[in-house]
């Protein structure tokens, strides 16, 4: 067993703790079309992908391998520069999660790591070419592809279903759906719960408990396994609404293609190393499915706001870190000082969430629908509204001209006074 010094069990604490807000803030990847279709119940939705979770994070270490080994220069980080870089990755998801938002947690952690890691260490500790190759790269191609994919994959499924129909089509629809879902779920385990892993054993060899070079221990993969798992059964429901109603509305065959087509995209960056966005993938995947349906949609203000985040979550989260790395350099009272902030602006966060509950009785309810935009406003005051029905029996009048009117008025006005209509 390695020793620990206190900082180290820190460390490990907070690593842990990002972990889970990973799996609330990233369940919507796996269980948010699902959800949003009716292929499972909520609750099911999110034990299922919690298992699965668990499950991925056993099958690789390359993700953990590419950051505890090849992002940054490992000999020069102090355990405190960790410690720094797991507050800007938390603060980020919790601020995103609050606003429905889905952003990369997997950018949160390596912003708040490259951010640390400058501050501490300056910038030649930062792998430049491994920072381009296998994670910005990454970035941009993944949801591309996987959006591209998408919309091939949902026409397809349109066309080869194109005479079957009725019940059983759809129930084969769902049942796709539900193991396309359990993919992802899966997916994301040996991709996301695999950053945390290579978070800790990169701390744990700062801290000279474990020899540079080492792959993360067993008892390391599971309980970043475990914390990522539970995270997935509380259910990030804000970020699950918003990818599941209000980016697109999906039926069974595209949600079972956005799902399919995620999942393919997630598994092979795994393989590869690569430190792969799982919530940039599945949204482009999302938007992909909606435009591959005649006479689908993407409610491109949504996605906006998204790729805002997306932009903003690397930069935002390694200023939070560097930031955090300045305090905890002035000693140990300003590690403790980072962490009584994380944890008061952890609770601020989460009681401001509480004055509007999102959870699994309204992710799919009628508020969850987005506003409508400036031009669908702009049309709805000019138009006419709709003629009223006329009830059986009752014959319609058109008006006078008000010209007309004034007339009638003058002449006598019991005449210009409408009857009172019956009840």
């Amino acid at each position: 067993m390695e020793s620990f010094s206190l900082i180290l069990a820190i460390v490990v604490v907070t690593a842990l703790a990002f972990d889970f807000t990973n799996g609330f803030h990233d369940t919507a990847n796996a269980m948010a079309t699902t959800i949003s279709t009716g292929a499972l119940k909520p609750k099911v939705a999110v034990a299922m992908s919690a298992v699965l979770n668990l499950v991925g994070a056993f099958l690789s270490v390359e993700v953990a391998n590419t950051i505890s080994k090849g992002l940054v220069d490992e000999t020069g980080i102090r355990p405190e520069v960790i410690f720094a870089a797991l507050v800007g990755a938390i603060l980020w998801n919790l601020l995103t999660w609050l606003v429905g938002l889905p952003s990369s947690s997997s950018h949160a952690l390596l912003g708040g790591l490259i951010g640390a890691t400058i501050a501490s260490a300056g910038v030649g500790a930062v792998h430049g070419d491994v920072l381009v190759t296998k994670v910005m790269l990454p970035a941009v191609a993944a949801p591309v592809v996987a959006g591209v994919a998408a919309v091939a994959a949902t026409r397809l499924s349109y066309t080869i279903g194109r005479k079957t129909e009725g019940k059983a089509a759809e129930k084969g629809h769902r049942i796709g759906q539900i193991a396309s879902a359990g993919l992802v779920s899966l997916a994301h385990g040996t991709n996301d719960a695999q950053k945390t892993m290579g978070i800790i054993t990169l701390a744990l060899i700062a801290g000279g408990a474990v020899a540079p070079g080492s792959n993360p221990p067993t008892w390391v993969i599971l309980s970043a396994g475990l914390a990522i798992a539970l995270g997935t059964y509380i259910g990030g429901w804000r970020i699950i609404r918003t990818m599941g109603t209000g980016l697109t509305d999906l039926r069974p065959q595209q949600g079972f293609a956005a799902q399919t087509s995620a999942a393919a995209a997630i598994l092979a960056s795994s393989h590869l190393g690569f430190s792969l966005s799982t919530t940039h993938v599945v949204s482009g995947s999302v938007m992909g499915a909606g435009l591959g349906r005649k006479g689908g949609m993407v409610r491109w203000s949504t996605a906006g706001r998204m790729a805002v985040a997306w932009v903003l979550t690397l930069p935002a989260a390694a200023v939070v870190g560097a930031g955090a790395e300045a305090v905890t350099g002035l000693g140990d009272w300003g590690t403790a000082l980072v962490a009584v902030f994380l944890v008061a602006a952890s609770a601020a966060i989460w009681k401001i969430s509480r004055r509007q509950v999102v959870d699994h009785t309204n992710v799919n309810g009628a508020d969850a629908e987005e506003p409508a935009g400036v031009v669908t406003q702009a049309i709805a005051a000019v138009a006419p509204p709709p003629a009223a029905p006329v009830a059986d029996g009752l014959t319609a009048t058109i008006p006078a001209p008000a010209s007309a009117l004034g007339t009638a008025s003058a002449a006598s006005p019991a005449a210009a006074t409408p009857p009172a209509a019956a009840v």
